[in-house]
């Protein structure tokens, strides 16, 4: 079934063979549907595309990162307020929604390209000059606010219907705890089809646009793309969304980061190392950016999915290769993209219970095994700030906006959070000594 690796019960998917790594692929795919699909339904960019896209970019990404990261990258919500500040000020110049999409879309590529620029950084001094800003007492932090600034998402979708996401979330405990053989390993697919079977019987699920939907179709059309600004340019409306955007991308790479410390904290492969985070930042700006000329949301590394990993034990990046590959098959399909948009946010609520959980308890654990010093005042004051802004803003007034002009800009509680712990780590007296992530490195 599986082998042993450092001790722990990590399978490798080379010994599942094809119908269990395909299935494997499926759970993935589940795993990052509930978030990816919402990005589309909250800003009105297509769902199609939205799958299509993530499903192209999680396989470019692998082809920089020289398949060797279990990563896939899906929908960002960090551009969520992006797209709405540009929707905002398009309305001002007489642009509907679909017309000034395309505008916003503009402003992510170019945020996509700053990745690039964070890439050439580590690559001209190093991941460890450049990762002293990034220590365990910062990362550690980051990592635990992804998850529990996520959580809010999750017990909203459980309130809903509390019965259909304890199912789903019972079902997985079950499974991963009693479950013996490939039912261990697929505990987030079963949650996913029990919770989701039970809903449509009970009829918590809305169907009404499956029947309509054609079964095969273009996930995208030529208006709805950054391209078809150029029939007609607004430049005004050009420059201002690439101001308004732009500077999102610095809380996205600081996420990038503690999404590939979370990945390497789970799997116990330094990934900051081999394949490096020049090749991650990389791989995640050039997926935003594609993405982002044919319409589809910004892409970014997804904690779901590691949750996943965690879960399942399976790190073989092939597995993830095989739900990016799903993933655009099923974007030509509007009536499979019907069927998951029909799916109850009870049973998304369920399930990402246990996979934010997961990511933050991913955070507590990188902080142990680095052996951070609480004791500390300045590694406990950093630890506190990170925690309570991240959570604070988020769910207290949702951002911290700034104006520029006619632009506004709306920081996100995590972005906020990690800018102030870098620089605290940065600028109060002291030095962690304990400063590298405690990760045993596959050669």
């Amino acid at each position: 079934m599986g082998k042993l690796n450092q001790d722990q019960a990590i399978y490798d998917a080379r010994v599942l063979g094809r119908p269990r790594m395909m299935l494997l692929g499926f759970q993935h795919m589940f795993a990052m549907f509930g978030a990816t699909v919402l990005v589309p339904a909250l800003t009105g960019l297509s769902v199609s595309a939205t799958l299509l896209f993530a499903g192209i970019g999680t396989l470019l990404f692998h082809f920089i990162t020289k398949l060797k990261v279990p990563a896939f990258l899906g929908s960002s919500f960090a551009f969520i307020g992006g797209y709405a500040a540009v929707v905002s000020m398009g309305a001002a110049q007489g642009l509907d929604q679909a017309a000034s999409l395309p505008y916003a879309c503009i402003g992510v590529f170019f945020a996509g390209l700053m990745y690039f620029v964070l890439a050439g950084l580590f690559k001209a001094f190093g991941v460890k000059k450049v990762m002293r800003f990034f220590p365990p007492i910062v990362t550690g932090p980051i990592i635990i606010a992804i998850g529990l600034t996520l959580s809010g998402s999750a017990i909203n979708n459980c309130h809903t219907n509390w019965w259909i996401a304890l199912l789903a979330l019972v079902t997985i405990v079950i499974a991963n705890i009693w479950g013996k053989g490939m039912i261990k390993i697929v505990p987030i697919l079963l949650g996913v089809v029990v919770s989701y079977t039970v809903a449509g019987l009970a009829g918590e699920a809305d169907f009404s646009k499956v029947a309509d939907a054609a079964w095969i179709g273009l996930p995208f059309q030529m208006q709805d793309t950054a391209f078809a600004v150029l029939k007609n340019p607004n430049w005004g409306l050009v420059l201002t969304a690439i101001i308004c955007i732009l500077p999102i991308s610095l809380a996205t790479m600081i996420e990038h980061i503690g999404d590939m410390c979370a990945i390497s904290s789970t799997t116990r492969i330094n990934y900051l190392e081999e394949p490096g985070l020049h090749r991650t930042l990389s791989g995640d700006g050039l997926a935003t950016a594609i993405a982002s000329l044919f319409g589809a949301p910004a892409n970014t590394t997804y904690g779901e999915n590691t949750g996943v990993l965690n879960i399942t034990r399976v790190f073989d990046p092939k597995v993830i290769r095989i739900a990016a590959v799903l993933a655009i098959l099923f974007s030509f399909s509007p009536k499979f993209a019907a069927i998951v948009a029909a799916m109850p946010g009870a049973t998304i609520g369920g399930v990402s219970l246990v996979l934010y959980g997961m990511i933050a308890s991913v955070g507590v654990r990188n902080l142990i095994e680095s052996k951070i010093n609480l004791g500390e005042s300045r590694n406990l004051i950093i630890l506190s700030m990170i925690l309570v802004l991240a959570v604070g803003i988020s769910y207290g007034p949702g951002g911290i906006v700034i104006s520029l002009g006619k632009a506004t800009i709306s920081l996100s509680g995590l972005a906020v959070a990690a800018l102030a712990g870098i620089l605290l780590n940065a600028f109060l007296p002291g030095k962690e000594k304990s400063g590298e992530m405690k990760l045993d490195i596959k050669e």
